[in-house]
């Protein structure tokens, strides 16, 4: 009678352990709960695949495997000294590549954060109705970054890193072209300094930062390189990679996002010059505006950028 008060009270077993044997502990079921899920974390993690390809370009023999979870990224510790005492400035010219953009923010925000590398990501987006002019978009990015950082990586948004021996470090002894002729899945000629390319702030201003004479694509590099030589220094390159042409992943695909390699007469006589006056020193912009973001948690700063030109120095810069 007793019991049968309890019950009605309220008071007795829960319905679930009433099916369970009269000594059975609820510690067992516990412990139980938490193996099988260890079980199935572990399951899902060698079942699945990270980012990027296979290493080699080799398919699994068991097929495809699906995507991992994204991994929440890793945040920046300020007060960590193993960090170092540089901060990078990762300038990126943009134009309407949103696709590559969303991909690249929050991959190259892990990448660097693994490597202890202080640094924020900076969209250098073009909203004028000129030509696309990379150099004058590094030129402003390196103007505007702010005193808080000392070296700046010049990186294209299609280009990611995917071997982590890749040094972004300080580049203390000289401009360090990270996406080197030997690594880069398509530039190999002996010159190139394109695609990725660290230097430190001095080393810029000696310079006298990139020409603002190229509108369209390419071409500004291969300027900037006299550059370089002109000031003195040594571009140095990775050693020790031997991922070769699958070092990077490059996320352009050219039949949804044709070039503009338009090249009018007067264009096709300057190209191949060294600009010995243009430079940091008569970059002409407005910043529309200044945005602080998060793409996957991964935080960034979107400068709206309107460009100027001067179409009786570089009449090129329209599409007319």
């Amino acid at each position: 009678r007793r019991r049968a008060a309890l019950r009605l009270r309220g008071g007795g077993s829960p319905p679930l352990l009433g099916l369970l044997p009269g000594r059975f502990s609820v510690f067992p079921l516990f412990f139980l709960a938490l193996l099988l899920g260890f079980a199935s974390l572990l399951w899902l993690q060698l079942s699945c695949s990270g980012e990027g390809p296979v290493p080699g370009g080799r398919q699994s023999q068991e097929g495809p495997r699906q995507p991992c979870p994204a991994q929440a990224p890793l945040l920046p510790v300020e007060d960590e000294p193993s960090w170092g005492p540089h901060r990078l400035a990762l300038l990126v010219p943009f134009r309407e590549r949103f696709e590559e953009l969303l991909a690249f923010v929050p991959y190259m925000h892990r990448f660097l954060s693994k490597k202890r590398i202080r640094h924020h990501i900076f969209i250098l987006n073009q909203v004028d109705h000129f030509r696309f002019n990379r150099a004058s978009l590094i030129n402003v990015g390196f103007l505007e970054s702010g005193n808080d950082t000392d070296y700046i990586a010049m990186h294209d948004v299609d280009l990611l890193p995917l071997n982590e021996q890749l040094d972004y470090g300080f580049p203390e002894a000289g401009p360090f072209h990270v996406a080197s002729p030997e690594l880069h899945p398509l530039y190999h000629y002996k010159t190139y300094v394109g695609g990725i390319l660290l230097l430190t702030k001095q080393h810029y201003e000696m310079c006298n930062g990139m020409s603002n004479r190229f509108w369209g694509w390419g071409r500004e590099d291969d300027e900037f390189y006299r550059r370089i030589k002109g000031a003195g220094l040594q571009v140095r390159r990775p050693s020790g990679i031997t991922t070769g042409y699958e070092t990077f992943r490059h996320l352009h695909d050219p039949a949804w996002r044709k070039r503009d390699q338009k090249r009018i007469a007067a264009q096709k006589q300057e190209q191949f010059k060294v600009d010995r006056e243009g430079g940091l020193n008569n970059v002409r912009y407005r910043i529309e505006s200044r945005t602080a973001l998060s793409v996957a948690g991964a935080p960034c700063t979107v400068l709206n950028i309107l460009l100027d030109c001067d179409t009786n120095e570089t009449p090129w810069c329209t599409f007319g």
